[in-house]
């Protein structure tokens, strides 16, 4: 079996998958090293889980798994810089490198790396696996990924980078025929959008960090530098962060992080949809056009009027196929995970 760990920076979703990449169970846990729950077998129940390692010890006995039972182990991890373009085997040189990129993505590589070393212990010479969101993007040409700035900066890794990969990858595994030219709209808590050319990411709206670009449930997402070392100079630097991340978006608009909850003439839907418009435009226009437009992600599956809103501010792009695709990133991770190390699933029964 393979087992499949999304960490968050106080969170951890997992699955388990067999041998035919065939989702076996999940489980959650919450609130770590908080008021932490764990949630297994569609039950909730409230346990101390005093850090992540503590939690994957209770998830693998919420799941009844012993470390024996396990193939491999699979890893989100969000942040792998310049320098992964694909998933790799976890061996002491990844785990430096992704040890390295902290600082780029400091709410989830640095838990990332927590999970990766107590599985080490938890399941000695099991083989790990990290696929990383900016992987799908890592093809894009310089012009695309570079920011106007001294080379110096440039070379210490001030640069775009993209994230959602692994969920534009698993879109793109999932349309068959593939649209040549697609808008992927990953809409839901984090929002960003992708312009994929022939399967591979040419541009997306995401930076340097996940907090760039579209507005979205607590990211502030397009914002002027100058405004934010103005935040920064009046309330310092780690207020300012929890701001831009943690309080801004349709929480700050609207009360809540939650779409569900925002009335459809609300203005921070309409701040929602300009944005997501302002940033479908350039990306259609890298691409030339577009031959489809496909959504995903939570808000992108399940808000019918949000879509419609988009979709029909993009009327001027021609008619075009819409497509609504389930995201299903820990999939795409077990998937990843049994191609590099040669696990590959029986054939369908004829």
């Amino acid at each position: 079996m393979i087992f499949v760990v999304n960490a968050g920076s106080s969170s951890l979703k997992c699955a388990l998958f067999s041998g035919a990449l065939e989702r076996v169970a999940d489980a959650q846990a919450v609130e770590i090293g908080g008021a932490s729950a764990l949630v297994a077998d569609g039950a909730r129940r409230e346990v101390r889980l005093a850090d992540h390692g503590a939690a994957l010890v209770a998830v693998l006995e919420a799941l009844r798994v012993a470390p024996g039972d396990l193939a491999a182990v699979a890893h989100r991890v969000v942040h792998g810089g310049a320098d992964f373009d694909g998933p790799r085997v976890i061996d002491a040189a990844v785990r430096a490198r992704i040890d390295a990129l902290g600082s780029l993505a400091p709410l989830h590589n640095p838990v990332a790396l927590a999970c990766i070393d107590a599985l080490a212990a938890i399941a000695p010479g099991v083989a790990q696996v990290a696929s990383f969101d900016t992987a799908f993007h890592a093809g894009q040409e310089d012009v695309v990924t570079s920011y106007a700035l001294p080379a110096a900066w440039r070379d210490k890794g001030v640069r775009r980078y993209g994230f959602h990969g692994l969920s534009y990858r698993g879109l793109v595994e999932a349309l068959d025929p593939l649209p040549g030219r697609l808008l992927a709209c990953h809409l839901g808590n984090g929002a960003s959008m992708c312009a994929i050319r022939d399967g591979r990411s040419v541009a997306t709206s995401m930076g340097y960090s996940p907090v760039s670009g579209m507005t979205m449930g607590t990211r502030v997402g397009e914002i002027d530098a100058n405004a934010v070392l103005r935040i920064a100079g009046e309330i310092g630097i780690d207020a300012a962060g929890r701001l831009l991340n943690n309080d801004s978006g349709l929480r700050a608009l609207g009360g809540t992080s939650d779409m569900r909850d925002l009335p459809e003439s609300s203005f921070a839907r309409a701040h929602f949809g300009h944005w997501a418009l302002r940033q479908a435009g350039g990306l259609i226009a890298v691409l030339g056009g577009i031959d489809a437009i496909a959504f995903t992600g939570g808000i992108g599956e399940n808000d019918a009027e949000m879509r419609g809103r988009i979709v029909d501010g993009l009327k001027w792009a021609g008619p075009v196929a819409v497509h609504v695709v389930a995201a299903d990133e820990e999939r795409q991770i077990a998937r990843e995970t049994a191609e590099i190390l040669g696990m590959t699933p029986p054939p369908s029964p004829a």
